[in-house]
């Protein structure tokens, strides 16, 4: 165009040449500062790895202690004394997972929100409520001093292996505060936080039961709130017979007027804190030794909740193996040469709610010796970012203040949680047992959550109890609320060691438990009910136990890793049904293809059992929607899944006999409920096509990450384990959910360790840089044995006392 100057040829290219030299050299440069940042994180990060060679002086430890770790981080620690070997613990444990350690402690505190600010606030005041600093504190000074040195010992390990580190651990440089000093009631927290994820720290099922007893007709409230049936599997005992069907219908509910059900999606009843755990006598292995098999089912992060450990014990001058907890100086579960020991929740009754009837002003509650002002106590909670919250806690001589029931009455909660009994050091005694009966003796002392103590030793002996305190009732079953403040209603402490649940060498040579009911009759009023399981993952591992005759370890990892869907086969039968074997609709007829095809079993490749376990909760959701549209409108807090975990017995008694006076007023007939479940089931996975993609494995995938890694995506896969599918599920023994699982597996005959296995989620190391920090998390997958015992030395710490000559660490 005339008026514009043109470019030449040569000055276009000469442009071109000047554009791609810039070009080149700042990617050169970005790629030069990229690589001096990760060389600078990495050196960073480098700084929070623990020490595994070399030599460090400890103060107050006696006699060196060496540490050696093998190829996987597994750890073996030989000391003179105790005491030395939990201070070297609590220096291992501190190196490895301080973070961890920190988060149990605080969540059982409630200071949670000093690290991670409002957004734990609400966590935090529920802690508090229970005040268990300061009750830890006051246990702490009342423990025998041989006890409570140990835990000052195991303090000063931990501050001092926090203390050799470079640098603090990474987790407080992204959270920008530093890590505070550990104390010897922080390890009592530490067991305070395993009351808080085994345990119902707010009564939520007897709140529950209560609530639906008192606005619910009777025949109702007994139809729907029973407490087991023909899935149990109990040691002692029969199952629960079945319960009549209700003459109260859903119209006694809904007077009047034709009401409108809310939907609440229904979760899967048996994801709960738990586990199995199992024992063969002598009488059924080849060794003529006991074998225990335990898998304890717990939320599983990055890292695992356990920590490998193992040690010789000074007084008896056996091995000690198995699993600890960070935070505390004592082995959780294991084996001890001559005895081995593993645990499940027992979901019993432990604690209480009573009902408070306050005078008029509210300022006392009455006793049975008159009225009583309330305890106020004045909890700081200390806020990141934000001003400190203020929480007022009202005590009782029973126990706190949790709130308010559907009438507006205060409620006061006891439990065993709240009691000196509560937490101790007394698990100590199982490092050194002899037999099965000497163990056993301990159990009602063992300060932890209550549970099923199972053990079997190197003479061919098993045995079951309930470890920790049982509550001696008086005047009340505790299955609901009720009043305290009448003479004779109460409890009167705690059963003493003759009355003491327990089953030594049972005729079958077998003992089983898995969060559902052991016991029946006056036994099971003993221990009670608190959200047992339903008892199908029980029942499972009975009957496999039962069909054997003879056992070793590989016969009990086989039982852990079964994924047969059992407890679903008659859905999937009754799914099969209500579609037919040739529905007109396309999406229908595939989803019977796959029915009529599926493994029966919980196989992360099978198509038919995803829909059969949706259309379970599908149904149950149609099923109690009225129940729980009216429990909501009496206390908008219900929720159907606290009433309790044996919800299966009403739905399918419904199902088999299909009153009308309890279908659903949105549906015309039961065949209509059931129709309108499996539409919704299939329907929506049926959205591009097919149904050939919607296994199970694609739902049941791990999600294993840092408790950090959300906040951080971009650092996600570098925080967490792989995102593998997975098979098993809720009721058989393979547990596994993408966030809930066997946290460890293990089998051992004590005294035989060299055929033990033992393998956990995730590996031994908290830190992203350390060979352990994913070591053994592929056997636990794939379901491998690992060995039970450490192998050969591949690094070793001397800690020697303060007083010696100090030499030179390697990092």
């Amino acid at each position: 165009m005339p008026g514009i100057a043109r470019a030449s040829p040569s000055f276009r290219t000469f442009s071109l040449h000047k554009l791609l030299r810039w070009i080149r050299r700042t990617l050169l440069a970005l790629l030069v500062l990229m690589t001096v940042a990760a060389a600078g994180g990495w050196w960073w990060l480098r700084g929070s790895m623990p020490l595994l060679d070399g030599s460090l002086a400890l103060s107050g430890l006696e006699q060196p202690v060496s540490v050696e770790r093998d190829a996987r981080g597994l750890v073996f620690l030989a000391g003179a004394t105790r005491a030395d070997i939990a201070q070297a613990l609590g220096f291992v444990h501190a190196q490895e997972r301080f973070f961890q350690m920190d988060l149990q402690r605080r969540a059982a505190a409630g200071e949670l929100a000093e690290l991670f600010g409002p957004a734990a606030l609400e966590a935090d005041r529920g802690a508090r409520l229970h005040r268990f600093r300061a009750r830890g504190l006051a246990i702490l000074q009342a423990l025998p001093p041989a006890h409570r040195r140990l835990l000052e010992r195991y303090r000063d390990g931990v501050n001092a292996g926090l203390d050799a580190l470079a640098r603090p651990p990474f987790e407080y440089a992204l959270l920008g505060r530093a890590p505070r000093a550990w104390t010897a009631e922080d390890s009592l927290l530490t067991i305070f936080s395993m009351y808080l994820v085994l345990q119902d720290r707010e009564a939520r099922f007897e709140r529950a039961l209560g609530l639906m007893a008192d606005t619910l007709p009777a025949d109702l409230f007994r139809f729907f709130a029973r407490q087991g049936g023909d899935w149990d599997a109990p040691l002692l005992g029969d199952p629960l017979p079945p319960a009549p069907l209700p003459r109260s219908g859903l119209a006694q509910l809904f007077p009047g007027s034709a009401p409108r059900i809310a939907y609440t999606p229904h979760h899967a009843d048996d994801a709960l804190p738990g586990s199995n755990n199992w024992a063969v006598s002598g009488r059924l292995t080849a060794h003529g030794g006991a074998i225990v098999a335990n898998d304890m089912h717990l939320p599983i992060r990055v890292p695992n909740i356990w920590f490998r450990a193992g040690w010789t014990h000074p007084q008896t001058g056996r091995p000690v193996g198995g699993v600890t907890l960070p935070g505390a100086p004592v082995m959780v579960a294991g084996s001890n040469g001559k005895v081995a020991w593993g645990f499940t929740n027992t979901q019993g009754d432990w604690s209480d709610v009573v009902l408070l009837e306050t005078e008029r002003s509210g300022a006392r509650y009455a006793t049975a010796e008159g009225f009583e002002p309330f305890t106020e106590l004045e909890e700081i909670i200390l806020v990141k970012g934000a001003e400190p919250d203020r929480l007022l806690v009202r005590e009782t001589r029973w126990g706190p203040v949790i709130g308010k029931d559907h009438r507006g009455r205060l409620l006061a909660l006891r439990w065993t949680a709240h009691d000196p009994q509560a937490v101790n050091a007394e698990l100590l005694y199982l490092e050194q047992a002899d037999t099965v009966e000497a163990a056993i003796t301990r159990a009602p002392r063992l300060g932890i959550p209550h549970q099923n103590l199972v053990l079997g030793d190197d003479r061919g002996v098993i045995g079951w109890t309930i470890a920790g305190p049982v509550p001696d009732r008086q005047g009340l079953d505790g299955v609901l609320p009720g009043r305290w403040d009448r003479p004779g209603v109460g409890w009167r402490g705690y059963l003493g060691e003759a009355s003491h649940p327990r089953l030594v060498d049972p005729e079958s040579g077998r003992l089983w438990s898995a969060n559902a009911r052991v016991l029946s009759g006056d036994a099971y009023r003993v221990m009670g009910s608190q959200g047992a399981a339903l008892g199908a993952r029980q029942q499972q591992i009975r009957d496999r136990l039962l069909a054997g005759e003879q056992f070793d370890e590989a016969a009990m990892l086989a039982i852990q890793l079964d994924d047969e869907a059992r407890f679903l086969a008659r859905w999937r039968d009754r799914m099969l049904a209500v579609i037919g074997r040739q529905p007109a609709d396309e999406a229908l007829r595939e989803a019977a293809e796959h029915l009529l095809g599926w493994s029966g079993a919980a196989d992360r490749e099978d198509v038919g059992y995803r829909l059969t376990r949706a259309f379970r909760l599908k149904v149950i959701e149609l099923v109690t929607a009225p129940l729980e549209t009216y429990l909501k409108s009496m206390d908008p807090r219900f929720e159907l899944r606290h009433m309790s975990r044996q919800i299966e017995y009403p739905v399918w008694d419904l199902l088999e006999q299909r009153p009308a006076h309890l279908l659903n007023p949105d549906f015309a007939s039961w065949p209509a409920l059931e129709q309108a479940a499996a539409s919704a089931v299939v329907e929506p996975l049926y959205a591009d096509g097919s149904l050939a993609d919607d296994t199970w494995g694609a739902i049941n995938r791990l999600r294993v990450r840092h408790p950090l890694a959300g906040a951080l995506p971009p650092l996600d896969w570098w925080l967490s384990m792989p995102a593998e599918p997975m098979s098993g599920d809720s009721y058989m023994p393979r547990v596994q959910r993408p966030t809930f699982a066997a946290s460890e597996r293990f089998a051992v005959s004590p005294g035989r360790e060299d055929r033990a296995y033992l393998h956990m989620a995730t590996g031994q190391s908290a830190h992203p840089l350390s060979p352990f920090f994913a070591a053994g998390h592929e056997d636990w997958v794939q379901g491998r044995m690992s060995s039970w015992s450490p192998g050969p030395a591949r690094y070793r710490l001397h800690l020697v006392p303060a007083s010696s000559d100090r030499i030179d660490h390697d990092r």
